[in-house]
């Protein structure tokens, strides 16, 4: 009975010990927490996205920066893309795949950082958003998944969940973007650390 119920925490459990044993990740990880950060230090701001869980994960990853982590701080410049009239907008008039990058093209500078979230690493509206943000100068962590995809060749930091189940990766990518989280906290606001 409920035997789904271990199997999945099980599996949950796997694929986050299979993540942590390649230690590469944790280097990437601290290399998206400096990009991060240097971008915050200079001025800049991070952009996020992604379709459907990701784009949760990108909207949970920027208002825990404009609002809080653990402890009150000052707000950090963020932005999930997800604002329903620029989607519906440029989806209507210029077609679904640019959703990110027309709002890239707008906002985004020489500076700033993309978060581009895809457990496929081949959406195609993910891509083009990288694309226009790599014209502008714009550094970009990649939160991807299985192989990979097209993505991880275009992004400067690419963390890869190893695994074929959605899910799954989707798990891992939160507990990273927690860490990224803290670690952007614990470099700029030391004091509530």
């Amino acid at each position: 009975m409920n035997s789904y119920i271990l199997s999945s925490l099980q599996d949950a459990h796997q694929t986050l010990t299979t993540f942590i044993e390649n230690k590469e990740n944790i280097n990437k990880i601290d290399q998206a927490i400096n990009t991060f950060v240097t971008s915050f230090q200079n001025g800049g701001a991070v952009f996020s996205c992604g379709n459907g869980g990701s784009m949760c994960d990108s909207l949970h990853f920027a208002e825990e920066l404009t609002g809080r982590y653990r402890k009150n701080r000052a707000p950090l410049p963020a932005t999930g893309i997800s604002e329903a009239g620029h989607i519906t907008c440029i989806a209507n008039d210029f077609g679904f795949e640019h959703i990110f990058s027309r709002y890239i093209e707008a906002w985004g500078k020489k500076g700033d950082t993309l978060l581009a979230i895809s457990t496929s690493g081949n959406s195609a509206n993910v891509i083009k958003a990288v694309e226009v943000a790599k014209t502008k100068g714009m550094k970009v962590v990649g939160l991807l998944g299985k192989d990979g995809g097209k993505l991880k060749s275009m992004v400067d930091v690419a963390l890869v969940i190893d695994c074929p189940i959605t899910d799954r990766i989707q798990e891992v990518h939160i507990k990273c973007i927690h860490i990224f989280i803290e670690g952007i906290e614990r470099q700029l606001f030391p004091e509530n650390y």
